[in-house]
């Protein structure tokens, strides 16, 4: 695949491909820009203060590198030869930032309130109050680094499933009478807790706001060891510390905007990751990541058409001096993405990287030490990522939304389990 060295730069300037398409100084959205000035293989188009950037410009690049028509599809947009060759196994974790120098609040609501499991991989920053904390539910996690500064606020809903929802009560009444010691470091924070009531779907159901904003729906499980399935797997356990309270993610709620292509979204799931739509209707869609139950779901803003600058990615270069410190290695530079990304396992990661390529959405996130330009590189890593999301059946592959997706190997090059893959058994 051909390869331009790229540079990205949001701070005060965009850096974007010089194609044929971006040789004009005119608008690319709603932003501000001034006319470009091109530099060797790179158009440099400085940009205003708080401008947003460009929805589609990584894309566009991906697009002039992808392959052109590799198979014949069905109308439906999915491939005929690659159905199941590729499935989403589970939705390993959420990686959100958390206020940076607020582990106190991290720790009161994912530890005390939610009584997550400590992962013993991060007890150490847990234990000294600073970096990244993992919190364990089940199989699952929220991966917590800290903000940049602030803390993040997922425009959506997380979906957690207990076996009984009287644990969180009782300690949500006791901060609210002034008794809980290790939870009053919240009052002064966005943590609510709106009762036990039936949701929209007749499940019990909590309603549980954490201290940035978040919100969370707590649902009381009908059947705790299916739901918990320990006996499939289950993330590490701090010796002497219990399992968590919590059974599972249930689901990821992400919103988009009024009217967005969500035929579009199931399409792109099951082009590169073979994943099975199980809901979708006018306002939502429903995508299966793995077969027992977890779902990822996309639906239209609450707010309808009075919902402003929906958006789940937060580009930017740290400083100018960073930028100017690259090292090309003749690789793509994509801009580091701040926004919240979800991890999921898949049974064929060669497979999706190679649809991944053919719809023109691989990506790099420069912030983190494992980075996928190559095939070989993704097998090697055991992951690869990508954060565009398209409709295969789009000739123009417009950005229906953008979520960074870290895209993870159940085996490594030699075989062997992946030593973060919480199942006990390789499913390949």
């Amino acid at each position: 695949m051909r390869t331009i060295q790229t540079l990205f730069v949001f701070n005060f300037a965009y850096c974007i491909p010089t194609t044929a398409a971006f040789h004009s100084s005119r608008h690319l959205d709603s932003g501000s820009f001034h006319p470009g000035i091109h530099r060797s293989n790179v158009l440099f188009i400085t940009r205003r203060p708080n401008s947003s950037i460009p929805s589609n410009a990584i894309h566009q690049f991906n697009r002039a590198n992808a392959k052109n028509s590799v198979v014949a599809n069905n109308e439906d947009g999915t491939n005929p030869t690659d159905k199941r060759e590729c499935q989403i196994l589970l939705l390993d974790h959420l990686n959100i930032n958390h206020q940076k120098g607020q582990h106190s609040l991290l720790k009161a609501f994912y530890f005390d309130f939610l009584k997550c499991a400590i992962d013993p991989r991060k007890y150490e920053n847990y234990s000294a109050g600073k970096k990244t904390v993992w919190a364990n539910i089940g199989m699952n996690q929220f991966h917590l680094p800290e903000g940049n500064p602030e803390a993040q606020v997922l425009d959506g809903k997380i979906t957690l499933i207990y076996e009984s929802l009287d644990g969180l009560r009782e300690r949500y009444e006791r901060f609210f009478d002034g008794t809980s010691v290790e939870m009053d470091v919240l009052k002064d924070s966005k943590f609510d807790v709106r009762g036990i009531q039936t949701n929209d779907q007749g499940r019990i159901a909590m309603q549980v706001t954490d201290p940035w904003g978040n919100h969370f729906e707590i649902l009381q499980s009908s059947d705790p060891s299916y739901d918990r399935a320990a006996h499939l797997g289950s993330q590490p356990i701090l010796d002497g510390h219990p399992p968590s309270e919590g059974l599972a993610i249930k689901d990821l709620t992400i919103h988009v905007a009024p009217g967005s292509n969500l035929e579009g979204i199931s399409r792109f799931y099951e082009r590169i990751m073979g994943a099975s739509t199980v809901n979708i209707s006018d306002s939502s869609v429903s995508i299966a990541v793995g077969d027992r139950g977890q779902t990822l779901t996309f639906r239209c803003h609450p707010d309808g058409l009075m919902a402003n600058n929906i958006r789940h990615h937060d580009f930017s270069f740290e400083s100018s001096e960073e930028v100017d410190n690259l090292e090309y290695d003749g690789k793509t530079s994509y801009p580091m993405n701040y926004g919240p990304h979800i991890s999921l396992y898949i049974s064929n990661l060669p497979h999706a990287y190679q649809a991944a390529v053919d719809l023109g959405v691989l990506y790099v996130n420069p912030r983190f030490k494992r980075r996928a330009y190559t095939e070989t590189e993704a097998i090697d890593q055991c992951m690869f990522r990508i954060i565009d999301v398209v409709d295969p059946l789009d000739e123009t592959k417009e950005v229906i939304l953008r979520l960074e997706h870290e895209v993870r190997a159940v085996v490594t090059r030699d075989g062997k389990k992946y030593k973060s893959y919480p199942l006990f058994e390789i499913q390949v």
